[in-house]
């Protein structure tokens, strides 16, 4: 299996930080603001930044499948093992200038994802994780997460909206943060900065597969809407996640979504 091999994180690592340069540099580039669909929000650099890791991630592991987000179409057997690619998650704050969006990936045997690693161009942070063997930000290693009473929500509004809000009333929170992405929100969860992250509407495998590993290797919970595990089987899209730093506050946020319409 591939994360048998040594230091298979710190390979892809400065991939994703070179493409987050390019991401950077090409926020004033016109010709990469390009839209290519309003509907889905597709600019011209997802097309740029898929096409950069491809590449890169094809010299380095020479005949392993990798599957992206920009793909017009996946088949309908998974590889036994393969990568699975996110290019730009988080494309409208990138677009808008917000710091909120990373390009991440992960690789994923049995249907299980084995290694991930997310990149967050604008500030600089790095989360990588290998299972079994540990997760870490910026290449220190994370402690593992502890049920406290804390309880800190992270969504992407300046102030808690819709579902967010609710769980902020019934849990209750006691504190609340913004951000961007899925897989920076589900990172923050997982590396102890926040503790819950709830979406209730469709998600994809490729926006959680980089943070699963961390959360499986700090001891967080990934599960769908109504609190049953979040698996990378099946169709890529989903009906919402549950991201929690423990199974108790995870249980809570599924109990809270079943009591709103």
């Amino acid at each position: 299996m591939i994360t048998t091999m040594p230091n298979v994180t710190a390979a892809v690592v400065p991939v994703l930080e070179a493409l987050g340069r390019e991401l950077l540099r090409w926020r004033t580039d016109d010709t990469a603001r390009a839209l290519h669909s309003r509907q889905d929000f597709k600019t011209e650099a997802d097309r740029r930044a898929d096409a950069f890791i491809k590449e890169r991630l094809a010299v380095l592991f020479p005949g392993v499948p990798i599957w992206s987000e920009e793909d017009t179409e996946h088949g309908s057997t998974r590889p036994a093992a393969y990568w699975l690619i996110d290019p730009i998650d988080g494309t409208a704050s990138w677009y808008d200038g917000f710091p909120g969006f990373v390009t991440q990936t992960a690789f994923i045997a049995d249907q299980v994802p084995q290694a991930g690693i997310i990149h967050c161009p604008a500030t600089n942070q790095t989360w990588t994780a290998r299972a079994g063997e540990g997760a870490w930000r910026n290449g220190r290693r994370l402690p593992g997460l502890l049920p406290r009473d804390r309880c800190i929500v992270v969504d992407n509004t300046p102030k808690p909206h819709g579902i967010a809000a609710e769980l902020v009333r019934a849990l209750p929170a006691t504190g609340y943060r913004e951000s961007g992405s899925l897989g920076l929100k589900a990172a923050l969860v997982a590396d102890g900065t926040a503790d819950l992250f709830v979406k209730r509407v469709t998600v994809r495998d490729w926006d959680m597969a980089p943070a699963a590993v961390l959360l499986a290797e700090t001891g967080g919970l990934l599960a769908l809407p109504d609190g049953q595990p979040f698996g990378f089987d099946g169709p890529m899209e989903k009906p919402g996640v549950i991201v929690a730093r423990d199974a108790g506050l995870c249980a809570r946020a599924a109990d809270v979504l079943r009591a709103c319409p």
